[in-house]
């Protein structure tokens, strides 16, 4: 069994403070980060204390499908939370440390031509990097708060290792606790508040409370503060691509039966109707081309809230009026932000992409701050030059928009504030956004519409294994005798239900509200199953071969197939590929030193904590928004025969990636083939061959599998040993799911 994987709320920039709290969440779903974040967080605003948590970890079991909590020992929470931290990206952010830098010397310089001394509090240190820029500036004293007590253990060895203890306090508590006065946590009021509270959404992490609380408590009027100010800004884009990240839309379906061709199947009026869900859809812009959509509006100013005052974690609503580019359909808002570190703004960091980028050909990388896609809660048309208003409205965590025209928004005034778009048909529960976009992708469909095509008849029993897929309605319209659907999650049931009910198919298709190795020949109304199908796809999968339930569903389920039934899809493939990096790399690579300062002590404790359960397993990344250069031909390794049930004995396969071009091999890429037919495959890995370069075009509504080589990593240059091949060692043992992997450069093939 696979770990789930999680965000942590406390390791998601240089330190933050919310306290050590876990929960599983795909960054593509619709518990997005900000979702998490508000879970921790009691009504009032502050975050909520979790003390004595025992540490539990949600695994997925391929051979039931499920999720389970297991207890682990106390070393694993502190351990996982340290090896899935996002510090190295953050670490390697040439970019901000040097702004951040510029803006903390521009501060102390600022605080000392007034004749005072500067007193820095620096909420969120992590490392204790922004407290020792502070104490090379010419601070006289910094308090260094740091919630997470191992981060704060390290900042302190961190701080002394680089010669600043006697200028930098590292204090493990949240900044609300702190106390001020004479023996308490700080002597004196700052003069200077330097922080790092932000995510890709601005907001998400308790920014606006944790300002506000050290405004009224912590700092002194009109102190310094770097950052100065954040502004969001926004545009307002039509995108048939996005769009479909975020509805179900009307599916075409060609039958090769007269009276079905060019079908249409619809969604459910309530999906239309629903305004979905108000979450950020947080991405690498940058790797989205300008094809995919179509701008209806200049980019706008939205708000900024200056950091060196008071702020207010009050929820409120900021509008700007603009007049459309073009006429149009307004689906979505693509929104970033920017930093100033200095009140001049001569010292600007951007989460511009690259359209509106400064410097569009060189946009530093950086995947702790992205850029948001935001979905309207209905598409709007608008005309060409009309006068419009775009709405961004908050409350402590989120953002969302809205657009009205002129005298709507007149009539608006004064009136209570929009409340938060609220999913209200389920879909938006049951589907993440790589699903809707899978579900749309049209090209797709029509591939297992083609395969079907060749093994359902009219006197085809099918049985449906997937959550919430459209096969079974495929299989009805070309003429299967019953199609029979396995649901086991109440939701994706009703979801189901809805659907056949909205394409008057209720009673055509029998869904079933049972895991599969419960089925009995009632549910079945006593027919054997001759056609057995399935995308396949699970909602709790987190890794490709999780969907490899589907295999242990067949097995569990082999009484109810006639003798030789097909099985659709009739086999998988797991396949491999050596790649470069362009960015990913970050997150995992050790840093040594940061802007001059020591910080080998948290590569350390990263590599301590990847070494004690995470170094020989593979994390899930969806690799269309990560460019990598291939650096050997792919590879199939091993195949899962789904017309034979699950074998007993383990399946193993070693061998060698021989790599064809030069480069620095970051990783192994792993993903599964679905073999529908002898001739029609889904890939969800590379969609196709490398071109000659190495460039990688990679499946977009899944996430591949990456395996991190740690000692190509830690090589200072590409000159460094470079291997010439890369063996690997894969096993998968039936009797868990699990699969084990071990991979290893070498200058040869000779494995010595």
């Amino acid at each position: 069994m696979k770990s789930a994987y999680f965000i942590f709320l406390k390791l998601s920039g240089l330190g933050k403070q919310f306290p050590c709290f876990r929960l599983k969440c795909d960054r593509t779903s619709l518990a997005s980060k900000s979702d998490i974040r508000r879970a921790v967080h009691t009504r009032a605003g502050q975050p909520a204390r979790i003390e004595a948590m025992k540490p539990f970890r949600a695994v997925v079991n391929p051979t039931t499908g499920a999720l389970a909590w297991v207890k682990e020992d106390e070393d694993y929470d502190y351990n996982q939370e340290i090896a899935r931290s996002a510090y190295a990206d953050m670490l390697h952010d040439h970019d901000r440390n040097r702004k951040y830098y510029e803006g903390i010397r521009a501060a102390v310089s600022r605080v000392k031509k007034r004749g005072q001394k500067a007193l820095v509090l620096d909420i969120g240190t992590g490392t204790g990097l922004l407290s020792m820029m502070a104490a090379t500036a010419g601070a006289d004293f910094c308090y260094a708060v740091e919630v997470f007590k191992p981060m704060a253990t390290a900042a302190e060895k961190i701080v002394k290792k680089n010669g600043f203890g006697d200028k930098i306090k590292v204090i493990n508590k949240h900044s609300t606790e702190l106390k001020v006065g004479p023996g308490e946590d700080m002597e004196f009021r700052a003069n200077i508040l330097i922080t790092e509270l932000f995510d890709t959404e601005l907001i998400g992490e308790g920014a606006l409370t944790t300002y506000e609380h050290a405004h009224k408590y912590l700092v002194e009027e009109n102190c310094e503060a770097v950052p100065h100010r954040a502004t969001v800004y926004a545009q307002l884009v039509e995108s048939s691509r996005m769009w479909s990240w975020n509805k179900l839309l009307p599916i075409h379906f060609k039958s090769d039966f007269e009276k079905e061709k060019n079908s249409v199947i619809l969604p459910p009026a309530e999906l239309q109707k629903c305004s979905g869900s108000s979450s950020v859809y947080d991405i690498q812009l940058n790797q989205v081309p300008l094809s995919d959509f179509r701008p209806l509006s200049n980019i706008l100013t939205m708000f900024s809230v200056d950091f060196s005052k008071p702020v207010k974690s009050s929820a409120a609503r900021h509008k700007v009026p603009f007049n459309p580019l073009s006429s149009g359909t307004a689906q979505v808002v693509l929104s970033w932000w920017d930093i100033d570190l200095d009140p001049e703004g001569n010292i600007n960091c951007t989460m511009a992409p690259y359209w509106a980028h400064p410097t569009p050909h060189n946009v530093p990388w950086r995947d702790h701050w992205m850029q948001c896609v935001y979905f309207l809660p209905e598409e709007t048309p608008v005309l060409k030059d009309d006068s419009l208003c775009l709405a961004v409205h908050h409350d402590v965590y989120n953002l969302w928009y809205t657009v009205h025209t002129a005298s709507d928004d007149a009539r608006e005034e004064g009136k209570a504030e929009i409340q938060r778009p609220i999913c209200t048909c389920q879909a938006h529960l049951v589907w993440n956004r790589p699903r809707f976009g899978e579900l749309n992708d049209q090209e797709r469909t029509d591939k297992y519409i083609s395969a079907l095509k060749t093994v359902v008849h009219p006197e085809s029993t099918c049985l449906n294994l997937s959550d919430g897929g459209l096969l079974p309605v495929f299989a009805h319209l070309l003429g299967a005798k019953q199609v029979y659907t396995v649901e086991t999650s109440s939701l994706s049931r009703n979801l189901t239900e809805r659907m056949l009910a909205a394409n008057n198919l209720r009673g055509k298709i029998k869904v079933i509200d049972k895991h599969p190795e419960n089925l009995t020949s009632d549910d079945l109304t006593n027919q054997k199953v001759s056609v057995l199908i399935g995308e396949p796809f699970f909602s709790t999968s987190l890794l490709p071969w999780h969907n490899l339930y589907f295999w242990y569903a067949r097995t569990a389920l082999s009484n109810h197939l006639v003798d030789g039934a097909t099985i659709l899809p009739h086999s998988a493939s797991l396949h491999l590929i050596v790649v470069e990096f362009k960015d990913l790399w970050c997150i995992r690579a050790p840093c040594g030193k940061c802007e001059g300062y020591d910080v080998s002590i948290m590569d350390e404790m990263i590599q301590k904590a990847i070494d004690y359960r995470e170094s020989h397993e593979a994390e899930p990344h969806p690799l269309w928004e990560y460019p990598c250069k291939a650096l050997s031909e792919p590879k199939k390794v091993m195949t899962f025969d789904f017309q034979k049930t699950v074998p007993e004995k383990a399946i193993q396969t070693s061998g060698a990636l021989t790599l064809i071009r030069p480069g620095k091999a970051h990783g192994v890429v792993l993903w599964m083939d679905y073999h529908l037919t002898d001739d029609i495959t889904v890939s969800k890995g590379l969609l196709k061959l490398p071109s000659e370069k190495g460039e990688c075009s990679w499946y977009p509504h899944c996430k591949q599998a990456v395996y991190f080589l740690s000692t190509i990593l830690k090589q200072d240059s590409v000159s460094d040993h470079l291997p010439s091949v890369v063996t690997y060692n894969i096993c998968f043992e039936p009797k868990t799911g699990d699969l084990s992997m071990d991979f290893q450069p070498l200058n040869d093939g000779s494995g010595k």
